[in-house]
């Protein structure tokens, strides 16, 4: 489990098919074999360390879902070591498992801050709600807007200068991991035949006008 803030900025050493090798900094003290760590939001199991980098094995699910596999030597991404339990939670609970991926359809500048809005699907945009959250790349961020095929996020100058999001050009694809909450509410509510009622309200403790 993550929290969507990124610890640093690491960059590809190799990249090939089903096998993935970063150069890190201070993200690599206390790194041990089969810890998890997020690479743009993605989890992944360490498998070989060496001074300065670490090593992962990528499964064909995974590259299928996410941009790992357009990764190549030099590009950067982001990183952040699995939540430690009782540790602080900075943004939203991030599984690290991509829902899908999207792509930066504007981007613009409003006073100190950088306007990004991505195109997304449909299955990914049925979970996003104004003022919620969703990680983009491993980044826990706040949605400011959403329609049907895209949402909008508001990054504030750390964020940008501190994760790739700063890089980022029309047209790039990212990944996303919506707001795990919204798909158990989905589950449980298609789970009963007769929806949401005002007695399923009353029942749990909701006050019905």
């Amino acid at each position: 489990m993550f929290t969507g803030i990124v610890g640093e900025v690491g960059k590809v050493l190799l990249s090939r098919p089903g096998r993935l090798s970063v150069a890190v900094g201070e993200i690599l003290e206390g790194l041990e074999l089969g810890d998890s760590i997020s690479v743009n939001g993605v989890c992944l199991t360490v498998n070989e360390l060496s001074a300065g980098s670490f090593s992962v094995d990528v499964m064909e699910e995974t590259l299928s879902r996410s941009n790992l596999e357009k990764l190549s030597v030099g590009d950067r991404v982001n990183l952040e070591r699995s939540m430690a339990l009782g540790g602080s939670m900075g943004g939203h609970l991030v599984q690290g498992h991509i829902d899908d991926t999207g792509r930066v359809a504007s981007i613009s500048r409003s006073g100190e801050a950088t306007i990004i809005r991505f195109s997304a699907p449909a299955g990914v945009t049925r979970y996003i709600v104004e003022k919620g959250f969703i990680a983009v790349d491993g980044a826990s961020l706040t949605v400011t807007a959403r329609d049907n095929e895209s949402f909008q996020i508001s990054v504030v100058d750390y964020t940008r200068q501190h994760t790739i999001l700063g890089e980022k050009k029309v047209g790039d694809e990212v990944n996303l991991e919506v707001d795990i909450i919204a798909k158990y509410v989905e589950q449980f509510v298609q789970g009963r035949s007769s929806g949401v009622t005002a007695e399923f309200l009353q029942e749990h403790g909701f006050s019905v006008s």
